[in-house]
């Protein structure tokens, strides 16, 4: 098992546009880490790097204990898993498997067993004689991900491998993957543009937007407390809801005004007196609000949508121009057009500043 340690790795391009700036964290030995992020953000662009198929403007990579900034890719001692699986047509599940390895020269014994091993760990066994035309979709990524395997490789580099798949053979995938890396202990680093993905596979994550590094930390902690306004939208679905507006404090009670009204926050929050006036967007998980009686609602909004997906609904309302989600269980199923009162838990409210986005704390205890 290896560790993978990124200083300060930059990548500019001749036209002067920013791929990724000053990414700075660790893989540790044996961890799944996730970089996710919307489609242009940089994370392929990472990866690529860290496998030696791009060349980074500054910083330094290390891999293990070596310093790998300047060697080739089949130096570096990685493996990589791409979108497309780039199987040979014309070689059996067999050949593909081994293909790599009887270029580097191995023995047929070596590739041999190597092969069975991992097409018994894939449940490939009983398909090493298949042409990949014959193969699912979800065995013909197992086959790519068995090429990488056999290699046995210091860390594993998966840049969106089921992007391809239709959404039950993902989920499928998914788990496959999980168990993988739970059986093998392997570092491996997995780029996705799919937060579920994120938030089911990675032990960590690291959100990226516009080329720079938005916070790294537990799937979690990151849906918990997000640092900024961008990863309290990217992170969780459906996204959490914002309503901006200023904070006012009256009569022992905290308030957010809104341009189409009041809504009352919390009485007894730990927030200091000179946040009165200020500009913020308070955010709330879909799951945080729920239906209230008139007399405890907090805001007034009108159903849109109603969309059943069995296990839960979700609304899509209106309130003060903004649209909001709420998720709730499958028994309560308002009507579209009809009004609905709505309350929240003001302790399971995040607040974030309204001009630059981050995270509001406080001395006194978290917003959270």
């Amino acid at each position: 098992m290896t560790r993978v340690a990124l200083h300060q790795l930059r990548k500019v391009y001749p036209d002067g546009q920013v791929a990724v700036e000053a990414a700075t964290f660790t893989i540790e030995s044996g961890e799944l880490m996730v970089l996710v992020g919307p489609s242009g953000c940089g994370k392929t662009t990472l990866l690529r790097m860290i496998a030696g198929l791009e060349q980074a403007s500054a910083g330094t990579l290390r891999i293990g204990d070596r310093v790998v900034d300047q060697l080739p890719p089949a130096a570096r001692d990685i493996a990589m898993v791409f979108q497309n699986y780039a199987l040979y047509p014309h070689m059996t599940v067999a050949g593909n498997l081994g293909f790599g390895l009887r270029l580097r020269g191995m023995g047929k014994a070596e590739v041999a067993r190597r092969v069975r091993e991992v097409a018994v760990l894939l449940e490939l066994d009983d398909r090493l004689d298949a042409l990949p035309s014959a193969l699912s979709g979800g065995q013909r990524q197992r086959v790519a991900l068995g090429r990488a395997l056999v290699r046995e490789p210091k860390v594993f580099l998966l840049d969106e491998p089921l992007s391809h798949l239709d959404a039950r053979l993902r989920v499928a995938m998914r788990l496959e993957i999980a168990r993988l890396h739970q059986r093998l202990g392997a570092t491996m680093i997995y780029v996705t543009h799919d937060q579920i993905e994120a938030m089911t596979l990675g032990q960590r994550i690291v959100v990226f937007d516009r080329g720079r590094i938005q916070q790294i930390d537990t799937p979690m902690n990151l849906y918990r407390r997000p640092c900024n306004l961008f990863v309290a939208g990217f992170i969780g679905s459906p996204a959490m809801n914002f309503l901006p507006g200023r904070l006012r404090r009256d009569e022992g009670r905290w308030w957010l005004d809104t341009a189409h009204g009041a809504v009352p926050l919390a009485e007894a929050a730990p927030w200091p007196e000179d946040w009165r006036g200020r500009e913020v967007v308070l955010g709330v998980r879909p799951e945080d609000l729920a239906p209230a009686t008139p007399a405890e609602a907090m805001l007034q909004a009108y159903v849109e949508v109603v969309e059943p997906v069995g296990n839960e609904v979700f609304l899509n309302l209106r309130f003060d121009g903004r649209p909001l989600v709420v998720r709730l269980p499958p028994r309560l199923m308002p009507a579209p057009g009809e009004r609905l009162p709505l309350r929240f838990d003001p302790v399971h409210v995040h607040l974030f500043d309204a001009a630059d986005g981050a995270r509001l704390e406080c001395d006194a205890g978290r917003t959270h």
